[in-house]
């Protein structure tokens, strides 16, 4: 069992990176288990970075050095693992991790930022000839086709952008395109900077039906989905761009995901599970964009560093207190609660063994939602961690109960 830490990340990617490098700086002891050799995710097999603002000429492996570089600085503590369960003590409030080395290691807080995985379409010969010509990241395999002839499957922003890419090494790319002649689903910067590359051709309507070859890939068969027509195509590679899947297969059963399986989460970045954050490409979102992920990871970070500061104090003041906690739950704009904060200080000022604790219903929502809080003022009583008695308060008069 390791020592405590206040966030855990999974995963080493633009977005997990970005939240260690957040919480780390906002002095939480901070964790990032990454399954890679490598941290960077996705980013890190990207050649071209041409849409994160302020970064003009650096690679997608350069970037996550360079976030990798931000994370050591402020002390983000890094090991390698494949996190296989998670589960959470009976309060909510420790969660435990456990690998599949059997490795366990326990935090207050989780962000999950595990990233997708390419999708596999299943044609015969993609799983035969996969490392044999079939490749699904054009960083890693671009120089094992210099001057050869090689087939992009896709047409939106990834596979255009890998397509260009390519470009410096191969020959020539036939790109196989399910949408009619002169529409890809790239966006119009991309769409443009295809169109205007000599060695990219493209065959329209059409899908990949099979991937032919001996010991290595030597061609595809295409299907035009208008005409069911199938024809050969020569190729000594297969680069496929088609959509990714969301790797939270550990995960199910304890967060919510929706139809294709990726995270459900609020603008906080909070899951369904208290203290439980998603980041990047894994989760339910409109733009996966290494902009995005970071973005996501900041504000994971602070809504985990918020989440540790409440639980904590709530702990300290209220469920671990050995005396009476009585806690007003109140916000700035009602000034009914504010009297009744008022007259609890005053009468309790100074008396051994009593606490007076503030809720405010909009910073501590949790809190508020798990004692059933919705109007104020209320006052609830705790002798000892326990709820003894709730008031709903309408006359000041009503507090005398309480003491």
């Amino acid at each position: 069992m390791s020592e405590l830490y206040d966030v855990i990340i999974i995963g080493g990617g633009a977005g997990g990176m970005s939240a260690g490098v957040y919480a780390a700086r906002g002095k939480m002891k901070t964790l990032i288990i990454e399954e890679k050799r490598k941290a960077g995710g996705q980013a890190a097999t990207t050649d071209e970075m041409e849409n994160y603002p302020g970064v003009l000429s650096a690679t997608g492996p350069e970037l996550m050095d360079a976030f990798r570089a931000h994370c050591d600085k402020f002390g983000v503590e890094f090991t390698k693992g494949i996190v296989n369960n998670i589960s959470v003590a009976d309060d909510g409030y420790i969660k435990t991790l456990t690998t599949t080395k059997g490795e366990i290691f326990q935090a207050k807080s989780i962000i999950i930022g595990t990233g997708a995985s390419p999708l596999i379409l299943g044609v015969p010969g993609e799983n035969e000839f996969r490392g044999k010509g079939v490749s699904y990241c054009a960083t890693c395999d671009a120089d094992f086709f210099e001057e050869l002839d090689i087939v992009v499957v896709g047409s939106g922003n990834t596979a255009v952008e890998e397509s260009l890419f390519l470009t410096k090494f191969v020959n020539k790319i036939t790109m196989i395109v399910r949408r009619d002649h002169g529409i890809l689903a790239a966006d119009r910067t991309a769409q443009e900077q295809a169109f205007a590359n000599d060695k990219i051709n493209f065959v329209w309507n059409s899908v990949l039906d099979e991937i032919t070859g001996d010991e290595l890939v030597n061609g595809v068969n295409v299907k035009n989905i208008k005409t069911g027509e199938i024809s050969h195509i020569e190729s000594d590679g297969v680069f496929m761009f088609v959509g990714t899947v969301p790797k939270t297969d550990f995960i199910k059963g304890l967060i919510d995901l929706n139809s294709h399986g990726y995270i459900v989460t609020n603008d906080k970045q909070e899951t369904n599970i208290p203290g439980i954050y998603a980041v990047g490409d894994v989760t339910d979102k409109f733009l996966r964009q290494v902009v995005t992920a970071a973005g996501d990871g900041a504000v994971a970070a602070v809504a985990a560093d918020r989440y540790i500061e409440e639980e904590d104090n709530w702990r300290k003041s209220v469920v671990d207190f050995d005396g009476t906690a009585l806690v007003a739950f109140w916000a700035p704009q009602n000034q009914d609660s504010i009297d009744v904060i008022n007259q609890l200080e005053t009468h309790n000022k100074g008396q051994a063994g009593k606490n007076v604790v503030t809720i405010d219903i909009f910073k501590n929502q949790k809190i508020a939602k798990q004692f059933n809080v919705s109007e104020i003022p209320v006052v609830i009583r705790f002798d000892a961690g326990q709820e003894a008695k709730r008031v709903n308060v309408k006359d000041l008069n009503e507090l005398e109960t309480l003491y």
